[in-house]
């Protein structure tokens, strides 16, 4: 057999004539390089000479109305290796279907016309988008990975704006509208599980006032900011404040969970495709890898090291794969000694963490007891935020101690970066509950109501009168410490960090003045604040709103930082793995923030002397109250769904539904493997049918 230029059809050579194909005229033939050599419909393929002027208008075509290169009536058109625009126009031209009209005509004015005003009219929601413009431009400057993170900031400023509009609602607004607004519990009035005065008497000087602003205390204190200032019963109607208060919370709840989980639907088809071994990893960063948003020769570059990064990684890992396949036993023995020695040190080191966050809390009131505390303004004021500042200490100090420890256990890049979040993120989410675990065990009595300063109320009375408000103003300064170190960081480090970069020169100034925007440490600062939010919002209604604040300041000045003082991560953070993980943190911290939540509505007995659900036995009590003052109907309903009648025939249906969805994903993935299969079957039969028509051609080269 011969063939000739690229192109033509193989066709039998007469017995006398010796010699065959080369192997570079076999390899064009194939579809994906037929694909790679299109240029375009009514243009020659790539090493195919140009034909003359004259003779390259449609006239010249084999056929009437068809390009060159037009396959046979025999062959299907979707079989063809073209671009879907060249199988579109051939598609018009086979079946005689009549062109555009001209440019310059009615109809095409006309019809442009209505298609501009149509991609207004939908465009127009993306104007409505806020920071569309900011986002692209950090995208373009500083890759996909960080984008992600300003999009995961304008996520969760929406979720909070929609947690601040139902509060006010169903809370707020009936309180200011039916009224009156309730005051504070008579002073000096003794009552059985009291006396409950938040109010200070007389004069407040500017420290104290200063002080209790920072700390909710004073009149902050009965305000609609926390949960004891909302009242039990509204004078102005029959609304029930109890039941819209829990309404609220569970609603926020939920409809944060959806939102959440429509997020990390939507980014885990990518993140699979990414992950799984359906795309070689060099082959895919080689060809497909590169963000076209990129603008200006600096983002280029630092996307190309970015990729160089990226290759090297994979490299040092297979390096790395091979020299563990290549360890003996005593090697391993010595590997897996030093790992459990250092992750017993960093056991040791949350240890500590969390029993300094503990003595912080102060439950025997030891240090805010001391005459020097109390005559100090400042020193109260330490004493108060001593939580937020153990807690924040070890947010900032541990993260970089569990990087060095993590590179000394052996394992490669990218399960040192997993285990550096895990460790980091079990520590930012383990503290807040550190903190709830020890007010529980001061508000409860460490779990023993029968002892004598819980007999009486089932709760601490005598330390914390309104145990709520105390849960929410730790929230709150929690909240507060977190904002006032987003602000000094930039202050108090970039910019004297860059300041000093900038006036050395050398090696140091580049040390000193190049700073990296770590996506991964800064989305965890997020998930930290939002937990805080989820698990407080309960106990301090008006926090969603305050966190909205909150972050529209980080925002601004989180760009401000990375615009001025940073540069992108040398270590990237690809936006497919960002797509899936960071609402899988969010996930994860709002899984955390539901358990003290419901520990609080369902376990402890509420405050006596504050809040909607005073008088009841537990917070959860005021739902069976409320609906037995609904319809016959509506009550034999609504008790019914929390009977076994109504559970176990629920627990049955979504069992069959689980094993039916288990068992339909199981046959999709064995179908997925088969096709995989035959793909790679199909490649390996194109070459050794290759490697074979060389064979028999007589030419002796290597495939």
């Amino acid at each position: 057999m011969e063939a000739g230029a690229a192109g033509e059809d193989w066709r039998p050579r007469g017995p006398g004539r010796r010699g065959g194909a080369s192997l570079s005229t076999l390899l064009s033939q194939l579809p994906s390089s037929a694909t790679v050599r299109y240029r375009g419909p009514g243009v020659p393929p790539w090493g195919e000479p140009d034909p003359p002027l004259e003779q390259s208008g449609p006239e010249a075509w084999p056929q009437e109305g068809s390009p060159p290169g037009t396959p046979p009536e025999s062959q299907a058109l979707r079989e063809l290796p073209w671009p879907l625009e060249a199988k579109r126009l051939l598609w018009k031209l086979q079946a005689g279907r009549p062109e555009r009209p001209a440019s310059g005509s009615q109809g095409s004015k006309g019809t442009l016309l209505l298609g501009r005003a149509w991609a207004r009219l939908a465009g127009a929601p993306k104007i409505l988008v806020p920071w569309r413009t900011t986002l692209t431009r950090i995208g373009g400057q500083y890759g996909a990975g960080t984008e992600s993170y300003f999009r995961l900031l304008r996520f969760l400023l929406g979720l909070n704006i929609l947690g601040a509009l139902f509060q006010g609602a169903l809370t707020l607004l009936p309180l200011l509208l039916l009224g009156p607004i309730p005051g504070p519990p008579s002073h000096g009035v003794h009552q059985p599980c009291g006396p409950y005065d938040p109010l200070p008497q007389g004069l407040v000087d500017y420290p104290t006032y200063l002080i209790n602003l920072l700390s909710g205390q004073g009149h902050l204190e009965w305000s609609p900011l926390f949960y004891g200032f909302y009242p039990a019963q509204l004078t102005g109607g029959t609304f029930r404040l109890p039941m819209a208060y829990l309404l609220c919370t569970f609603v926020c709840g939920l409809l944060c969970l959806l939102l959440i989980l429509h997020r990390s639907v939507s980014g885990l088809k990518q993140t699979l495709l990414s992950e799984s071994g359906a795309l070689t990893s060099y082959s895919h960063r080689i060809f497909s890898a590169w963000d076209f948003g990129l603008r200006g020769p600096g983002p280029v570059e630092l996307r190309r090291r970015a990729l160089r990064y990226e290759l090297q990684v994979e490299l040092e890992e297979a390096s790395l794969r091979k020299r563990a396949e290549a360890r003996s036993r005593a090697q391993w023995a010595g590997l897996w000694a030093a790992r459990i020695l250092l992750n017993l040190l960093v056991l040791a080191m949350l240890g500590a963490a969390f029993y300094g966050i503990y003595w912080a809390v102060d439950p025997n009131k030891v240090l805010q007891n001391v005459p020097v505390v109390l005559e100090t303004p400042i020193l109260k004021l330490l004493v108060a935020y001593l939580p937020s500042i153990f807690i924040s200490a070890a947010n900032l100090l541990l993260p970089p101690v569990f990087g060095l420890i993590t590179g000394l256990e052996g394992y490669t890049r990218s399960r040192q970066l997993q285990l550096l979040l895990l460790r980091t993120v079990f520590l930012r989410l383990a503290s807040p509950v550190v903190l709830l675990a020890s007010l529980w065990n001061e508000i409860t009595c460490g779990g023993e109501p029968e002892a004598e300063a819980c007999a009486t109320c089932g709760y601490n009375y005598k330390e914390q009168p309104c145990w709520e408000t105390r849960v929410g103003q730790e929230m709150y300064k929690l909240l507060l410490f977190d904002l006032l170190t987003f602000l000094a960081i930039p202050v108090l480090v970039q910019f004297p960090r860059k300041l000093l970069g900038s006036m050395c020169g050398g090696c140091l100034g580049r040390l000193l003045g190049t700073m990296e925007f770590q996506v991964p440490e800064e989305v965890l600062g997020l998930v930290y604040g939002q937990t805080l939010v989820w698990i407080g919002a309960f106990y301090c209604p008006l926090l969603a709103g305050l966190n909205t604040i909150k972050f529209l300041i980080v925002f601004y000045l989180k760009r401000f930082s990375l615009f001025f003082f940073c540069s992108p991560a040398s270590r990237t953070f690809r936006a497919s793995t960002a797509n899936f993980f960071f609402p899988l943190v969010l996930l994860l911290g709002l899984a955390v923030s539901a358990v003290p939540v419901l520990y609080g509505i369902f376990v402890i007995p509420p405050s006596k002397l504050c809040g909607p659900f005073r008088g009841q036995r537990t917070i959860w009590a005021a739902v069976p109250h409320a609906i037995q003052g609904l319809p016959q109907t509506a009550r034999d309903f609504l008790f019914f769904l929390g009977t076994l009648s109504f559970a176990v025939p629920l627990l049955l249906v979504s069992s069959v539904l689980m094993v039916y969805t288990l068992t339909l994903a199981s046959s999709y993935g064995r179908q997925v493997s088969k096709l995989k299969g035959h793909i790679k079957m199909e490649s390996e039969s194109k070459v050794l049918l290759a490697q074979r028509i060389v064979a028999l051609s007589g030419e002796d080269r290597d495939l």
